[in-house]
C-alpha cells in the first residue's frame, strides 16, 4: 500500500437504518487486528517447539481515535450509545486497502479541552461480533 494522507481513513456509525453516516472529524486513528493463539505442545512435539492449533483463537479487532465532534447530533449519538452500553454496526474505510464493517461497542469515551482551544475527545471501540472485509 502507498503512503496515504491519515485524514482519508473514515469513521462512519450506522444510522439505524442501514446508511452509514460520519460521526466525527477524527484527527489520531488506529485500527489493530488480534488473534490469541490455542497452545496445544506436548511432551513430543518436535524439538519442544510450541505447537498452535490453528483457528481456534478468538479474533477481535478494535479502534481507537481522538478529534472533534462533526456537530451536536453525533456528539449526542456516541454518547447515547454509550451510556445504554449498546452495540452498532460502524464501518471503517481504509484508503487503497478496503472497508471493515461489523458490530462495535464503545469502550471509552473521553472528553477534554485547552484553555484557547476547541472540546476534543478520545474514543476506543471494541469488536462485538464478526467483521466483513471488502476491498475498494
Amino acid at each position: 500500500m502507498a503512503a496515504q494522507k491519515g485524514k482519508d481513513l473514515l469513521l462512519k456509525i450506522d444510522d439505524g437504518a442501514g446508511t452509514f453516516i460520519s460521526v466525527a472529524g477524527l484527527r489520531v486513528k488506529q485500527l489493530s487486528f488480534n488473534a490469541q493463539t490455542v497452545d496445544v505442545t506436548h511432551a513430543e512435539s518436535s524439538g519442544r517447539w510450541r505447537e498452535l492449533l490453528a483457528g481456534a483463537g478468538v479474533r477481535r479487532a478494535g479502534l481507537s481515535g481522538s478529534g472533534v465532534f462533526k456537530d451536536d447530533a453525533s456528539d449526542a449519538e456516541v454518547r447515547t450509545l454509550f451510556f445504554a452500553d449498546a452495540i452498532r454496526a460502524w464501518q471503517i474505510t481504509i484508503p487503497d486497502f478496503g472497508r471493515i464493517e461489523g458490530p462495535f461497542q464503545i469502550a471509552s469515551l473521553e472528553y477534554r479541552g485547552e484553555h484557547a482551544g476547541e472540546v476534543t475527545f478520545d474514543i476506543a471501540l471494541e469488536s462485538a461480533g464478526a467483521l466483513s472485509f471488502s476491498a475498494i
